[in-house]
């Protein structure tokens, strides 16, 4: 087969077109029309090479040439139809997908997970703040507005497709997997916010896939790690879990990725993944939701699927039930021979196959990938972190920022008075310390470490004897914001006890940590910043120098005294 080249210009001109084009003419009106490019191409792919491009595999640029090179190899040798990018760095991502793209005969389909945009996998590049912190947000056009730069962060470095966002309702406090990395608990206001990223994402000219159908946010287990089970009515369902996924999926969704759960009412087959089920992929969410668009499964080698449909069993059945995309296959190459075999057989038809690979070639088509480029690999870091991008971080952060106590008291604060200003959870100084002592020039700071004991605290203790107001930034210094913050017992008696006095507190942390701190419901104010990120602590000090406004609300309950929806 034999593309056109390009001049560097021309792939310039290119670049800036298909985002434009996009947004006159969405990814399912281009599968609903004639395409000469895509007939051409699928008339052209043998049997074999048509079930190839239902496979996409994993891509790294932080593991090293050899794995790199055997990458390419499987690229070449299986010619399969896309690559799910990991951990690693935009430029060398780059460098890769120039020399992958290369080797392929039909033009691969680059992804990658990016809930919170690049950063969720790429180092040196923007991480916006997680969907928890964006679920407080209550200006829409911020999210559309990330939607966008987040598609020209993908674009730049040749990506076509965003594993985002996801639309799960986060309602069990105790979700492992999913938690920090939804809007909330609020079925409409999931559905609202994701709804402003996607549309801003697909505007931009990327295709976007939302997750985990058909609803992940109620489980306490981890689908990488085991099985979930849903025990819950197809009513309850319908109306609680599904609802952020209609409402998408309305609103022009290119994508939907199919979650590993248990559902019994929706199929009551022993052990059954949904990914895996026809009643739940093709018979709920394709017709009973009308969906058009590319059904994604999860990674294929996560033990929730795999458990109990070993050797690549799963990743035929996932085919059979409707899956389009079946991404991180075990192995490849012994998914394709089965898939083949299933097809002899008559278990699996061709025709089944040929509807997947045409939504796949379209997806290609729509990204620009019926005219081969090659991306710069000239100044990739500079741009994708654009001044306009790290401006927008810090509205969503500034946005985000959740009062919950003490409006009055906060207001109160006096630049002027002898104020000390505490990190717990850390033993380092903060930026978040650093921001308030440009504002109070006459402060001191201290810190404790998360597993501070009485005697650290006590001498804490007698310091604040000397000062007129107490500032403390209670910190989670994880990777990730998840539940279990870890704090000594000594520390939460300290915060009990200063939450009674005059402190004014800031949590960095998920909000659910709130219910592991008892006394903080009668502090003197407390903003909720979400996570530990420099971006979140420079917009908490800024509410507590009164120069930011603190506009969010609560996207979750936590207790009896923190609900959803609360914000002063």
């Amino acid at each position: 087969m034999k593309f056109r080249t390009f001049s560097v210009l021309s792939i310039i001109y290119l670049s800036l077109q298909i985002p434009a084009q996009a947004q006159h003419k969405s990814y399912l009106k281009t599968l609903a029309e004639p395409n000469a490019w895509v007939d051409s191409v699928f008339n052209r792919l043998g049997k074999r090479q048509k079930i190839a491009q239902l496979f996409f595999v994993r891509a790294h640029t932080n593991f090293g040439k050899a794995y790199e090179d055997s990458v390419a190899l499987v690229i070449k040798k299986e010619r399969l139809g896309g690559v799910v990018f990991f951990q690693g760095g935009p430029g060398r991502q780059a460098i890769l997908t120039n020399k992958y793209q290369k080797l392929a005969r039909v033009p691969l389909l680059m992804t990658s997970d990016g809930e919170w945009g690049l950063g969720m996998r790429l180092d040196s590049t923007v991480s916006y703040p997680y969907q928890m912190a964006l679920g407080a947000v209550q200006n829409t056009d911020l999210l559309y507005k990330m939607g966008l730069e987040v598609a020209k962060d993908y674009r730049r470095i040749g990506m076509h497709m965003n594993l985002a966002p996801d639309v799960d309702v986060n309602n069990n406090p105790k979700n492992p997997v999913i938690n920090f990395r939804s809007f909330g608990e609020n079925k409409y206001n999931v559905a609202t916010k994701a709804a402003a990223y996607m549309k801003g994402m697909q505007e931009g000219g990327l295709l976007v896939s939302i997750k985990h159908f058909p609803g992940h946010g109620d489980t306490d287990v981890d689908s990488h790690y085991d099985l979930p089970q849903l025990n819950f009515t197809k009513a309850r369902l319908d109306s609680l879990e599904i609802y952020p996924f209609k409402q998408l999926i309305n609103e022009g969704a290119a994508g939907v990725m199919i979650a590993h759960m248990n559902i019994p009412a929706l199929d009551s087959t022993p052990n059954m993944p949904s990914t895996l089920s026809k009643p739940i992929v093709t018979g709920i969410l394709k017709e009973e939701l009308g969906f058009k668009g590319i059904v994604i499964s999860d990674a294929m080698g996560m033990a929730g699927v795999v458990k109990n449909f070993k050797d690549g069993e799963a990743d035929v059945m996932g085919i059979i039930a409707g899956n389009d995309i079946i991404e991180l296959s075990e192995n490849s190459a012994r998914a394709i021979k089965l898939v083949r075999k299933a097809v002899r057989s008559g278990r699996l038809t061709m025709d089944r196959i040929d509807e997947s690979v045409k939504k796949i070639l379209t997806a290609k088509y729509w990204a620009g990938l019926n005219r081969r480029d090659t991306i710069d690999t000239q100044n990739v870091v500079a741009e994708v972190n654009r001044a306009e991008s790290l401006s927008l971080l810090s509205q969503l952060a500034n946005a985000a920022m959740t009062v919950l106590t003490g409006k009055q008291q906060i207001a109160q604060l006096n630049a002027e008075k002898r104020t000390i200003i505490i990190s717990i959870g850390t033993p380092n100084v903060t930026v978040f310390q650093q921001e308030l002592g440009s504002h109070y020039k006459n402060a001191v700071y201290y810190t404790l470490d998360k597993l501070a004991n009485a005697n650290a605290v006590a001498k804490v203790l007698k310091g604040i004897q000397d000062f007129d107001q107490v500032i403390i930034g209670i910190h989670d210094t994880r990777t990730r914001p998840g539940n279990g913050m870890v704090l000594s017992a000594d520390l939460k008696m300290f915060v009990k006890d200063m939450a009674q006095k005059n402190a004014v507190f800031a949590l960095f942390a998920n909000p659910y940590n709130l219910a592991a701190l008892p006394g903080l419901e009668n502090s003197k104010g407390l903003v909720v910043a979400y996570q530990k990120e420099d971006f979140m602590q420079k917009a908490a000090a800024e509410v507590l120098k009164n120069k930011v406004i603190a506009t969010g609300k609560l996207p979750v309950t936590v207790n009896g005294f923190f609900k959803y929806g609360d914000g002063l």
